[in-house]
């Protein structure tokens, strides 16, 4: 059986350049040097970090990451 995806969504404009997502989720999100806004590193991150992921998600204090559970 296959284990469910993550689509991970940024809302650029909303980000507010925190690093919480980054600090959370090393391996899934970084922020750009010139601004500090958010980018992915790993669109399709492996079952083992979608925990991670979801965490980082629910402390952007911007709100500007969404993550939604795609069933396999």
């Amino acid at each position: 059986m296959s284990q469910a995806r993550l689509l991970i969504t940024i809302k650029e404009e909303e980000c507010c350049s925190s690093g919480i997502c980054a600090l959370t989720a090393p391996d899934v999100f970084d922020q750009r040097e010139e601004d500090g806004v958010v980018f992915l590193l790993d669109k399709d991150p492996e079952p083992a970090l979608h925990a991670e992921v979801k965490d980082a998600a629910r402390r952007c204090p911007s709100l500007a990451i969404e993550v939604e559970e795609i069933p396999a």
